[in-house]
């Protein structure tokens, strides 16, 4: 049987909800895409759902499944070892990974106030303010480091004996500015080692703030009348872990194209070969093209490869609607060079996205599958409203992910016993 080559690719936050100044449609129902409203005449589209029905996830959680990871694995998974990884940390049995944003923090007494928990979004000199922190001595045998990642992430690294993952997030999330003062508790009181580490994020974030409420490149940010990244907010601790994906167990040779350390951390977790590029990031400025010619290369030597848009869901989060139909536009324009009669072509996300309001939610995504010699429903256009009338119904990631397997004829002596455990 003849296998064919998969190109899958991930719009960030891709799914929206009804916007106002559009009428009450999505930015993907108003932006021009007629590349990708030919391949979904020429395909089949349909509704995903990451996980369950209406319910909201990360961006790490939803790329578990299209990745080839179970549901158990997405839901158990935290974030912070995958950033980690994606930073280029090395695992350590006696360390716990955090995902943290640089955020703008004043003292209340003798705890602080989140003012802006992405700083502005600042994306310049996150390397020095992380190397002038250092190696930091919490006490109680505990040390830490900050290691930036994109934008304003960095990734914190606790190292000791007697560390807990068991403790709450200090990142409050959208609705920060109606959340209490910045602080770190252990989700169980009397725990012994959860306490511990609750303690020790309590002074890191001090001395944090301590070290970097009046560095020069804060002093600098509010000469130009930008708020400082002077503290730090953390959140999905955990341990780096050891995964095991579907792709791996098909001997399916599979490379990512992102700008976004999350998902290249994921990648590099499983094995997968990393495409990366000082022109690849994780905004609007990321250089579509180069990622476009990146995936014409990069399927030479793979079965499979998956092409990342981080900037659909940065324009979500600022409740930006034109720049988000601007960038389906753009990268719509840009995918041409890529459509042929020999590849097979899905289009999904990781999440839906809701421009309103900035958050993620429980919205399943749009998606399609283009293969050359598959079957082809009656959807005309791509957008939410379309893919509710779509072949491929309303199914999970993993679902769609096998679904595009056998698009490709990868799954031909695969048996339902083989995959027991992703369900």
């Amino acid at each position: 049987m003849t296998t064919h080559k998969g190109l899958l690719i991930i719009l960030d936050g891709l799914g929206d909800r009804g916007i106002p100044s559009f009428g009450g449609k999505t930015p993907l129902e108003v932006a021009e895409t007629p590349n990708m409203d030919s391949l979904a005449s020429a395909g089949q589209c349909g509704l995903i759902d990451p996980l369950f029905p209406g319910m909201p996830v990360g961006t790490h959680t939803g790329f578990c499944p299209l990745f080839g990871l179970s549901q158990q694995q997405a839901v158990e998974l935290a974030r912070g070892p995958v950033e980690a990884s994606g930073v280029g940390l090395s695992s350590s049995d006696q360390a716990l990974y955090f995902r943290c944003n640089f955020a703008t923090i004043e003292r209340k007494g003798k705890r602080f106030k989140i003012l802006d928990r992405r700083a502005g979004r600042i994306n310049q000199g996150t390397g020095a303010l992380a190397s002038d922190i250092g190696q930091v001595d919490l006490g109680e045998g505990i040390t830490a480091s900050l290691h930036p990642a994109t934008q304003h992430r960095v990734v914190l690294q606790l190292e000791g004996i007697g560390l807990s993952n068991d403790i709450g997030n200090t990142d409050p999330g959208n609705d920060y500015r109606n959340k209490g003062l910045l602080t770190c508790q252990a989700n169980t009181p009397g725990d012994a080692a959860a306490e511990k580490t609750a303690r020790c994020i309590n002074r890191l974030i001090e001395i944090v703030y301590e070290k970097l409420d009046q560095h020069p490149l804060n002093q600098r940010r509010r000469e130009h009348g930008l708020v400082p990244a002077n503290g730090i907010i953390c959140r999905s601790p955990g341990k780096l872990p050891k995964i095991k994906s579907l792709l791996r167990h098909l001997k399916i040779d599979a490379g990512v194209i992102s700008g976004e350390r999350t998902v290249l951390g994921f990648g590099k977790l499983l094995g997968y070969r990393l495409y990366e590029n000082p022109r690849f990031t994780g905004a609007k400025d990321t250089d579509l093209q180069a990622k476009v010619e990146s995936a014409r290369s990069a399927l030479k030597e793979n079965d499979l490869v998956y092409l990342h848009i981080k900037a659909t869901d940065i324009a979500s989060h600022d409740m930006d609607p034109m720049s988000k139909r601007e960038i389906l536009s753009k990268f719509d324009d840009a995918i041409a060079p890529l459509i042929n009669d020999e590849l097979v072509i899905g289009i999904t996300a990781d999440h839906s996205t809701d421009s309103n309001t900035g958050r993620h939610t429980g919205d399943p995504v749009p998606s399609l599958i283009f293969n050359p010699c598959g079957r082809v429903d009656s959807c005309t256009s791509f957008s939410e409203s379309a893919c509710t009338m779509g072949g491929l119904g309303r199914i999970n990631s993993l679902g769609f992910l096998i679904t595009f397997l056998d698009q490709m004829n990868r799954l031909e002596n695969f048996r339902p016993k083989d995959g027991a455990y992703l369900f």
